[in-house]
């Protein structure tokens, strides 16, 4: 070998730990960037973490904002000075009580007995209804026949129709007439809690022959009862249709303000009776409003009104009561 040629691969060889060594990773001029231990990171992933987390607690604090907030429950609607008012309103789906006031103070039924005396007839007699009892549960329900509802009343046992209906369903504050007055269906006593119980139950426990029977004759409720005073008080007049109602009216004599038809009612009066710690009063008039409005909503308006009310007063009353509350919870 040439002198030159050893030269040349001396030279080589001299050169060859400095090219291994430019390949290395850790050569600190190297183009690639250096391998990062596991679980470190740059500046630059360290900025997008942050920004991503920031992101996050934006988007939290959003969602909080945004749920839409409870809604309060209605206050107490003013019930006009000298009438005593026990009031529910239900939410028919949930069956949750949204709006109430003295719900559990016992009043005289009047005529809102008559869903009772209806319901407990159509779920102790199967099949078709004869003509003649249809003849007598058809215009009680509608325009509140009294004879009808006395010749029922006592065919179904008088005061063993609230007991059985108040087992059935569950009332806990509604019982008969005094034992003085067994034939007074009116004085069954009830509360504005047991009446959306009873309503409640036609609408979603009893069976379907009689929840259409008796909720589809009160939707044709007629303005004009046969005693001859007019029953669209309160809720009739109060919230928009459709609606089934059954109203109640006690004290105002036998003789209407604007007759409709022969008057054939006699008002009685016997002053107030005490049932298990919680008074009745039946001296002082009572108006009543009951029903469903549309498919959401069950209220119940009870009334006792001043002694010697008007009737025409007393339905104003009502209806501004009735209307007042509706509108609260709407």
């Amino acid at each position: 070998m040439t002198r030159s040629r050893t030269a040349a691969v001396l030279a080589a060889a001299a050169m060859l730990p400095a090219l291994l060594t430019g390949c290395s990773d850790t050569n600190p001029g190297s183009s690639r960037p250096p391998a990062r231990p596991e679980g470190t990171s740059t500046g630059t992933d360290a900025t997008r973490e942050t920004t991503r987390e920031a992101a996050r607690e934006t988007s939290r604090k959003t969602a909080r904002r945004t749920v839409p907030a409870r809604r309060a429950a209605p206050a107490p609607v003013r019930v006009p000075a000298g009438v005593t008012a026990g009031y529910a309103v239900v939410d028919v789906t949930t069956g949750k009580t949204v709006a109430q006031r003295q719900a559990h103070h016992r009043f005289r039924s009047a005529s809102v007995v008559k869903i009772l005396i209806a319901t407990d007839y159509l779920e102790r007699h199967r099949g078709t209804i004869p003509a003649r009892d249809m003849a007598l549960l058809t215009p009680m329900l509608r325009g509140s026949d009294d004879d009808a509802a006395t010749a029922l009343w006592r065919r179904g046992g008088q005061g063993e129709i609230v007991r059985r209906m108040a087992r059935r369903i569950g009332l806990t504050e509604t019982s008969p007439p005094p034992a003085t007055k067994p034939g007074f269906w009116g004085y069954t006593a009830i509360s504005a809690a047991d009446i959306a119980l009873v309503y409640r139950y036609l609408l979603r426990r009893a069976e379907p022959r009689v929840r259409d029977f008796v909720l589809g004759n009160l939707r044709k409720a007629s303005q004009c009862a046969r005693d001859g005073f007019d029953q669209f008080f309160g809720i009739p007049r109060a919230v928009p249709r459709p609606w089934a109602i059954k109203q109640g009216w006690s004290g105002y004599g036998a003789v209407p303000p604007v007759r409709c038809t022969r008057a054939k009612a006699t008002s009685f009066r016997i002053g107030a009776v005490t049932m298990g710690g919680n008074p009745v009063d039946f001296g002082r008039p009572v108006l009543h409003t009951t029903g469903v409005i549309g498919d959401r909503l069950i209220m119940v308006v009870l009334t006792l009104q001043p002694s010697g009310a008007s009737f025409t007063q007393s339905a104003e009353r009502v209806t501004k009561l009735a209307r007042d509350l509706y509108l609260s919870v709407a």
